[in-house]
This record gives structure tokens, sequence and C-alpha cells, in this order.
């Protein structure tokens, strides 16, 4: 029996695609071993959304050479797609696969070890993948690519163009994770309400068809665009649905200079509204408030002190519960690499550590705004220290004592 280990680098869609590598392995017979017990075959799933990634993802093909210079290595992801020279001539690296060979991994490690290799599908316009590595919940892909060309980002060139599973494929994966006893769907993409652009299905069709699906009762939506998130769309998920008051939307600034400068498609203002367009829809009296995560880039090209602290003022305003917050990182052959006014790395540091308090500050406010209110926690695992822990609809972590028969089960919960 062939061994196989799997290091992940990056966002929960390469998460969800190196489970679904890792499952096509056990299925063919395949056992899977910690990345340090030298294992006959490693699968190495990269990053590039900044240079310290592509630097970890360079260094860990490296490590994993050093630590077993007899296995075989296989290079997928991101970083590869962009640089695949760099992989290609490192020791132990057998192939490099791009955005548009997903399909051909598991086949391809399978014929490498002597075994039957299945036929490699034809790649469809999305490669298909869902996480099952927790009890309780999945990341379950349903769109790959951008077509916006933001002028920092290498998205686009790294995974392509923006393109969708189709319904069928994704009700089908949903059913299969029901089937292994998860009961929360986190629905990811590079851009999940870019869901169906130019095909006969659109994002609304997919939530309507995967809200039918038996035994899955949750669902999250994450990665979306605040011009896509619509209202017809907030309506329906107010409507009474498996939907829940948790959203992650990109806002990468709160200067409109410089979301104009970095060709974002939208400015303050709009992005306001779709909040509060959100909670008129979503809250009610007495009841749970929507959680919003956002992102935010810190010292982009040309971003001033007097433009940070107008993003403050404006994340202030609309009173996300959570800032995830990074740096700038210069991307070689972005539009922003060549700009004038390139932030020092220092003051980027100083940048994100403000906002890394005002995150703490704002999920405090955000718990305590929720404080006494009745909600619904899906207990995720129990602590050695006698606890049991779990989320709110409004992704409020939960504790409570330890009673292992209630992990993958919901029940009442007061904050």
């Amino acid at each position: 029996m062939s061994s196989a280990a799997f290091l992940t680098l990056g966002c929960k869609l390469n998460y969800a695609e190196t489970s679904t590598y890792r499952r096509g392995l056990v299925a063919a017979g395949w056992h899977v071993v910690d990345w340090r017990s030298k294992a006959d075959l490693y699968i190495i799933n990269t990053c590039t959304v900044t240079a310290t990634s592509d630097s970890k993802s360079r260094n860990l093909v490296r490590k994993v050479g050093r630590v077993n210079p007899s296995a075989d290595i296989l290079v997928t992801g991101c970083s590869a797609a962009l640089r695949p020279g760099d992989y290609s001539g490192m020791p132990g690296v057998r192939r490099v696969f791009g955005p548009g060979e997903k399909s051909r991994v598991v086949p391809f490690a399978i014929a490498l070890h002597g075994g039957a290799a299945p036929a490699a599908e034809q790649e469809g316009p999305v490669f298909g993948a869902f996480s099952s590595g927790e009890r309780t919940r999945s990341f379950l892909k349903v769109q790959d690519g951008c077509d916006n060309f933001c002028k920092y980002c290498t998205v686009p060139y790294a995974r392509g163009r923006s393109r969708s599973l189709s319904v069928q494929e994704c009700v089908g994966a949903a059913r299969e994770i029901a089937s292994l006893g998860m009961k929360e769907i986190v629905l990811t993409g590079v851009n999940t309400g870019d869901y169906g652009r130019g095909g006969p299905d659109g994002f609304m069709d997919l939530l309507r068809s995967l809200n039918a699906v038996e035994g899955i009762e949750r669902y999250r939506i994450s990665s979306i665009e605040p011009n896509l998130l619509t209202e017809d769309t907030v309506a329906w998920i107010a409507s009474g649905t498996k939907f829940l008051p948790h959203f992650h939307i990109p806002l990468q600034s709160g200067c409109d200079r410089i979301l104009a400068a970095m060709g974002r498609r939208y400015d303050t203002a709009f992005f306001g509204g779709r909040l509060d367009m959100v909670r008129k829809y979503m809250e009610k009296p007495g009841g749970l408030k929507v959680f919003f995560g956002i992102d935010v880039m810190a010292g982009l090209p040309g971003e001033t002190d007097a433009d940070f602290a107008e993003s403050l003022e404006f994340i202030r305003r609309i009173r996300p519960a959570f800032i995830h917050a990074f740096p700038y990182s210069r991307r070689p052959g972005t539009p922003a690499a060549s700009m004038k006014g390139q932030v020092d790395e220092e003051v980027k540091r100083e940048r994100v550590r403000a906002l890394e308090e005002l995150s703490a500050e704002l999920n405090a406010d955000f718990t305590e705004a929720n404080r006494g209110l009745k909600a619904k926690v899906l207990w995720e695992a129990c602590h050695p220290d006698g606890t049991m822990s779990g989320y709110t609809e409004n992704y409020i972590r939960a504790y409570a004592g330890s009673n292992p028969a209630l992990v993958g089960e919901i029940t009442d919960y007061e904050i």
C-alpha cells in the first residue's frame, strides 16, 4: 500500500481541493500519513496571495525534499500555476499541475506508483471540490476564477476567468457531504456571488437547490463581492431558509480614492448601503445581529496617512464583526506593482496592527450586542479542559460543559 501526505497553504479553496485529492487516493487504497513520516508521495498545494506565500510554498517543497529525498512530490495551487519553473526543477518534484489540470492529480499519482490509474476525466469548467476533514462543517467550492482584474491581484492569472460548477454538481456534492454526517456547508469560491456567469443557472438557482438538500441544516456564504449581494438574494435568505446571517465581503479600503485607483467596482457609499440593506432584512427586534467579516488591505499603493485614517473611520461607521487585515504585497506583473507611492513595509505593519486592534474592539461590541439573545449552536468539538465549543448562526463562538454526544448536533443556546 502506497502512502501519501498532503500540505496546503492559502485559502479555503485550496483546502477543499486538497481534501478532494486525499479522498481520491484513499478510495484507491492509499494510506494517509503525516508529512514527517516519510510518505511515498507528497501533494503540496501552494499559494501566491503575497510574496511571503510564494516564499513559504517554495520552502515547503524544499523542506519535504530534505525530509524524504526518495519521495515523489506533486505540486499544485496558485503559486505553481503562476511560476511552474520555480518548482519543476526542485529535487523530488515529479510534476507541476496548472490550473486546468487539477482533475489529473490523483490519476497521475496512482499511475506513478504502478497502480491502475482511472482515466483522467476531461476537466470541466471548474474542478469540483469540498473539504471533509471536519466532523460538522464542509467548505464546498461552487465557483472559481475572477474577471475583475483588480490592479493589485494575481488571482485571475493564477485561477483563470470566472466559471462555475453546475447546480447539479453542487447539489450532488452537498448530498455527499450530508452522507458523511456533516450538517453545515460554507459556500466558497474566489467570488462566490459571481456563480453562474454566462451559464443557464444563476446564484439564486444554486441557493434554492441547495436549500432543498436533506441532511444539510445550515449554509454560510463566503467571499461575495458587495455588488453581487443583491436585494432579491437577501430578501429570499431572510424569508426563512437554511442560510445564516453571516457574510464575508471584501472591502480592501474604506477610502474612495484608493478603491478607484485599485479598480474596485464600488465606493464606500455603495458598500455601506449593502450592509444596511442586509441588516434591514435580516435583523429583527430581539433577534440575532448579522455577522459581517470584511477583508482590508493595508498600504495599497498611494495610501497616505489621511487615506488610512479615512478608511478606519468608515470601518467604524459600518461596524463589521471582524476584519481580516493584511499588508499589501507587491505582485510582479500587476499594475499596482509599478504604481508610484509604494508604502514602506513598517508603515504597512503599523496599519495592520491598527486594523487588528479595531477588529478586536468591533468583535467585542458585536458579541455584547448579541448578549442574552437566543441562538442555536452546532457543537463542533470537546476540549481537554472539560468544555465543548461550536458556533451560533451568526458565528459567535459558544462554550458549554463537555458532552461528546452533542458533537455534531444543534441545540438551543443563550449567548
